[in-house]
């Protein structure tokens, strides 16, 4: 069972009339709990900080974290997943949104996804979507509510043999997987795709290469082609919830589980287990 608070209460109704509903004009947040408490939570609390002053969403930041605060604490479940939805709320005419009432806020706890047992310590296949993701700078990082291009590309398999698929732009450039972001491994370099034009800055990809700083590993954010990750000597995905996932397949190429993988893979595993 799903508990769900909306605008700080208890409560299982929306207005029809949300544009969160009526356009996807709102943005999430998908949360980690661990015994802990939410984890990586300043991240995803600043992308959606970040986020909402784009599209021009009035959000009290403060509000909504102690309503986050009050909310856990009334829950048993402590591995768990917490989305935070926030919406432009009730109003406008068409796909105008002056005259709007206020944000909705929708915060709702999942139970711990049933991933394959044998993603983090074997690895994933990968498969290739054939929908390809579309360009907008002013779209491109934020995790906004319209996830129609990643509904289409996880909608193409629905066999066990791929936990992930690759997703690619419309001009054949790699942006991310359908639920995750993706690095590979060239060198002694982390590699991952420039998300600019197409994709969602992952909170967990931005610890990433936060880590990977501290502690001198060389990073690049570029454009990535499907041959360069043929060639790359170690791949990986990541997403907030489950951490890194080892990539060992993708089309007709394979790979070991490779050391600087392992070493992303204990970074996250140290935040989101505790």
């Amino acid at each position: 069972m799903v508990n769900v608070w909306v605008n700080g209460q208890p409560s299982s109704s929306l207005s029809p009339l949300d544009r969160g509903l009526s356009y996807g004009d709102g943005l999430f947040e998908t949360i980690r709990i661990n015994e802990q408490g939410p984890t990586l939570f300043d991240l995803h609390m600043t992308r959606l900080e970040t986020s909402s002053g784009k599209l021009g969403l009035h959000v009290d930041h403060k509000q909504i974290r102690a309503e986050i605060i009050s909310f856990l604490a009334t829950q048993l479940s402590v591995s768990s997943v917490l989305k935070i939805t926030i919406t432009r709320g009730v109003g406008g005419r068409g796909y105008n949104p002056q005259g709007c009432e206020g944000s909705t806020r929708i915060l709702s706890l999942f139970p711990f996804p049933d991933y394959p047992k044998n993603a983090q310590p074997v690895g994933v296949a990968l498969y290739e979507c054939s929908t390809r993701l579309g360009l907008s700078r002013a779209l491109a990082g934020m995790k906004h509510l319209n996830r129609l291009e990643q509904v289409l590309g996880r909608a193409e398999w629905q066999t066990s043999e791929f936990a992930e698929g690759l997703m690619f732009d419309i001009n054949g450039q790699i942006i991310e997987g359908t639920m995750s972001n993706l690095f590979i491994v060239e060198g002694d370099t982390l590699v991952t795709p420039d998300l600019t034009l197409s994709g969602v800055a992952g909170v967990c990809r931005q610890y990433i290469l936060d880590q990977a700083k501290s502690s001198g590993i060389k990073t690049q954010i570029r454009s990535l082609s499907r041959n360069e990750l043929l060639l790359a000597s170690e791949v990986f995905v990541c997403n907030s919830v489950f951490g890194v996932w080892p990539v060992i397949s993708f089309a007709q190429q394979c790979w070991q589980v490779g050391n600087l993988t392992r070493t992303v893979q204990l970074w996250l595993n140290k935040v989101l287990e505790t």
